[in-house]
């Protein structure tokens, strides 16, 4: 009978807040979400450097024993509560809200990856000219150091290895972003970016402004047209001459790469990255399913396409780059690259070398710009979401989720035109380094898996995905909850401590101490808030530990 009522108000609870129009709306926002960077230049690059084929191995695994019992047990808990990421906790396990604030911090910072669809856009904007300006050093921003594209061989390419800049790497720095001498240098405001930055924003509002009920129907085009240009890129990929060398090396396997600890920390990582944990989102995007929907099934088949995309991503990359490398005459290890040098210098300069360039490089970043734009407003819905919950007298009255979303995204706007500075690739860096970083997720991975797992209980947890789905979990999903999750996460956490390093940019600058003590305020903004609340709760709460504790499960 508790379960009837229980679902009774979750069901009212959902009506008054929303839900998804059809199933469909929810596995295509999911995919868009979870599908994005990390598996288009973060992948690629991880799995060619830490052993190829081999880097499988491990992948997997923490895929089958982190991923998707996190994927579910996230998920679950939204569905469950109808509640953000914050207020769920409220309901589940009250002394541990403070993993809703600290995702609450994280998600803030992650606002600033709006930053990549910003040069995206720039770029797409320039690659509609009838010669790409990164393919040669006729401009103004070049200097007399500028290498282009003109054939070359290997020997003089060492020269320019060493004494020169490619036309690529000089039109994203000096060019795109105008790159000041340091942090320190802010400079001025780079206007075209700004414009760029407005476009995204203004995209990101009206993306969600109506919240479920608009992001559900835009990600109808910007879920799946990524799989058009990603399909029409791999075609074109295989069919260049070199191709099929970037791809063995890709995936040639090096197994004697498996005994290094880093090549294990750095698939978990990438679990934790690409399927978007810890950090609220799947939470958020649950809480607005049906009660009775099956997310248990849903979880796998989400996690297996997120896979699968990285891994056929990696054919997209590596393909390309084979062809650049063969083109230049070099090995391709020489040209391989991760993160913004993999988007915006190498694979611009590979597609310039291609016949009819722009239709390449367009479908690139056209590809590049609707990944992002399916994270970010997911993102910033996620954030919305969880305050209109907390407020929902304020925030759910009639008009007011669409001036809170209009106030949301103009403070935001005008918050980041630092990044667009001279200087705001170093802020972005910053952000990026310490804001959502590999401790803070581990971090709450072990305090969600304990809250879940010990303090409201895994076998009760495991009746209400039962009770929602029909489905009892595999017992394997509370071993993983209760044990595995959290000692791979500490671990995790422990080697992250120890092996910290300071930020540094081609290992050429150096942040500040300043900067560094900024960047560590940001990661303790979100770890501190989980201890911080509990032990509020725990001063304010009267009776013992394990009184407070046995309150807690008793809600």
């Amino acid at each position: 009978m508790n379960r009837e009522i229980r679902k009774k108000e979750n069901q009212k609870r959902g009506g008054d807040r929303g839900q998804w129009s059809s199933k469909t709306e929810y596995l295509l926002v999911v995919a868009g979400n979870v599908v994005g960077l990390g598996n288009v230049w973060r992948f690629p690059y991880l799995c060619y450097k830490n052993g190829g084929g081999a880097f499988l191995v491990p992948y997997c695994l923490f895929a089958v024993v982190v991923g998707i019992p996190l994927f579910l047990l996230e998920t679950a808990m939204g569905q469950y509560t109808q509640e953000g990421f914050i207020t769920s906790w409220r309901k589940l396990c009250p002394l541990a809200q403070g993993i809703g604030y600290g995702y609450f911090m994280m998600k803030v910072f992650d606002f600033s990856y709006v930053l990549v669809q910003v040069w995206a856009l720039f770029y797409l904007v320039c690659s509609f000219q009838s010669e790409l300006p990164w393919a040669n050093c006729g401009n103004t921003w070049n200097t007399e150091n500028c290498v282009g594209l003109e054939p070359y061989n290997s020997t003089n390419l060492t020269v320019s290895l060493n004494n020169t800049s490619s036309a690529a790497t000089e039109f994203w720095e000096r060019r795109a972003l105008g790159m000041s001498a340091g942090i320190e240098e802010l400079g001025s405001v780079r206007w075209e970016l700004a414009l760029c930055l407005l476009v995204s924003w203004v995209c990101c509002y009206f993306s969600i402004w109506k919240g479920v009920r608009s992001s559900g129907k835009v990600a109808y085009f910007t879920a799946t047209f990524p799989y058009v240009m990603l399909l029409i890129l791999l075609i074109r990929g295989l069919t260049l001459p070199g191709a099929w060398d970037g791809v063995a090396y890709y995936l040639y396997p090096e197994v004697e790469k498996l005994a290094n600890l880093e090549v294990w920390i750095e698939a978990g990582s990438q679990i934790f990255f690409s399927y978007s944990l810890t950090i609220g989102t799947l939470n958020v995007l649950g809480s607005y399913c049906e009660y009775n929907n099956n997310c248990y099934k849903d979880c796998f088949w989400l996690c297996l396409l997120n896979s699968g995309t990285s891994f056929i991503a990696g054919f997209v990359v590596f393909s390309v780059l084979g062809f650049m490398a063969q083109k230049q005459g070099v090995s391709v290890d020489s040209v391989a690259e991760s993160g913004p040098g993999l988007a915006f210098i190498a694979y611009p300069q590979a597609t310039a070398m291609m016949p009819v360039p722009q239709l390449w490089t367009v479908c690139f970043f056209l590809m590049l710009i609707l990944l992002t734009v399916d994270t970010h407003f997911v993102t910033v819905e996620s954030v919305i979401t969880s305050v209109s919950d907390l407020f929902p007298r304020l925030f759910h009255a009639a008009g007011r989720h669409e001036i809170f979303v209009l106030v949301i995204c103009t403070s935001f706007f005008f918050l980041h035109l630092t990044l667009v500075t001279e200087g705001g690739i170093y802020v972005f860096q910053l952000i990026d380094y310490y804001g959502c970083t590999r401790a803070c997720q581990d971090f709450m991975a072990v305090c969600q898996c304990v809250a879940m797992a010990w303090i409201f209980g895994g076998d009760r947890f495991s009746n209400i995905i039962k009770d929602m789905t029909g489905q009892m979990p595999c017992a394997f999903f509370k071993v993983c909850w209760k044990y595995i999750i959290p000692l791979l996460s500490l671990i995790s956490f422990v080697l992250y401590l120890v092996d910290y390093q300071h930020l540094k940019i081609n290992d050429s600058y150096v942040y500040p101490d300043w900067a560094n003590a900024l960047g560590w305020t940001m990661t303790l903004s979100s770890v501190l808030m989980v201890p911080l609340w509990a032990a509020g709760q725990m001063f304010v709460t009267p009776g013992t530990f394990v009184q407070v504790r046995n309150i807690t499960r008793r809600r």
